[in-house]
């Protein structure tokens, strides 16, 4: 499948919302399988992803040099917009990789949080790709492994990680 196409499955961000996950009496989850190679395929496009400057600071030396001089001079600190979603995803890996442990094949615990990162993941990914001024071609594969995993949390029921009792 072409990215185009892979893309164009992804709900509108403009009118998307996800789902109250609030469960009482627990942390909601989403059990999904997955597996080593998947998650080593994500690893890959998100280390391909993190390259990307969406500012234009890297290629434009002159907006780079602009920036510089606004932050000395206004006291603005340097921001990317995209910090927050590169520490997002960094932990979603971290967490099913210690989900998963050593074994090739297993259950992973998605949580609510990871499954918006997923989302904004691949939102992202799309914004980068139709880009004009950002460089951003990532494997085909990869993107469509991202959202195999994404579109299996979606699927997926809730349920409680670690319920507590009308007793506790």
């Amino acid at each position: 499948m072409s990215l185009e196409q892979l893309f164009d499955q992804l709900p509108d961000p403009k009118s998307h919302t996800f789902p109250d996950y609030s469960l009482p009496r627990g942390e909601p989850v989403l059990p999904i399988a997955i597996t080593r190679s998947e998650l080593s395929t994500i690893l890959e496009l998100y280390e391909t992803f993190q390259d990307v400057d969406p500012t234009g600071l890297d290629a434009n030396p002159f907006l780079e040099a602009a920036t510089t001089y606004m932050q000395q001079t206004f006291g603005l600190p340097q921001y990317r917009p995209d910090e927050q979603l590169h520490d997002d995803i960094a932990a979603l890996l971290n967490d099913f990789s210690d989900d998963l442990g050593g074994r090739s094949m297993g259950v992973v615990d998605a949580t609510p949080d990871h499954h918006r990162t997923l989302y904004f993941f691949l939102i992202s990914c799309r914004g980068y790709h139709t880009a004009p001024h950002i460089r951003f071609d990532p494997d085909e594969a990869a993107v469509e492994t991202l959202y195999d995993v994404y579109q299996r949390v979606t699927e997926q029921d809730v349920y409680l990680k670690q319920p507590s009792s009308v007793f506790d």
